[in-house]
């Protein structure tokens, strides 16, 4: 019953509070997936970007944001703040690196979608605006797929 309770207690304080890690970029899985290697206790941590959806490695631009996300953070000390853990249990984060927030980075670059449907702030709503009339990254095709449509047509077959 203890450890069931100390578990509880651990994930209402990340609902409640945000938690910080801290450590390098060991890898990049995908245009919204990495894995950080934390500073203080040498864990690995699978992180999930908050705010974005980037196209599934399938899909197309799905191996360019992988590169654009890594060519930006991969082997580099970054932050990333976090109140969440996903199904898959993985953190779902803001990740920061030299002064940048890199989540809303992918997005002005037109890399990854912003996740409107789970997130209202505003320079995300306008990044988004902004990269698809500049025709930036995958807003350069002219039928781009939601990567939820891609997963929920991917499942189908």
């Amino acid at each position: 019953m203890k450890p069931l309770f100390l578990l509880s207690l651990l994930f209402l304080s990340l609902s409640l509070f945000s938690a910080e890690i801290i450590g390098k970029v060991v890898g990049v899985s995908d245009g919204d997936t990495i894995t950080v290697l934390d500073n203080l206790d040498k864990g690995k941590f699978r992180i999930r970007l908050d705010k974005i959806d980037a196209p599934e490695k399938k899909q197309a631009f799905g191996n360019k944001a992988k590169q654009f996300l890594s060519s930006l953070i991969f082997g580099k000390q970054v932050s990333i703040r976090y109140k969440a853990i996903d199904r898959y249990g993985r953190i779902i984060g803001l990740v920061y690196c030299d002064g940048a927030e890199i989540n809303l980075v992918m997005v002005q670059n037109g890399y990854a979608w912003h996740y409107n449907s789970y997130d209202k702030t505003p320079v995300y709503i306008q990044a988004e605006i902004q990269a698809r009339r500049d025709k930036k990254g995958l807003w350069a095709d002219p039928n781009p797929i939601n990567p939820y449509q891609f997963r929920k047509s991917q499942k189908k077959r």
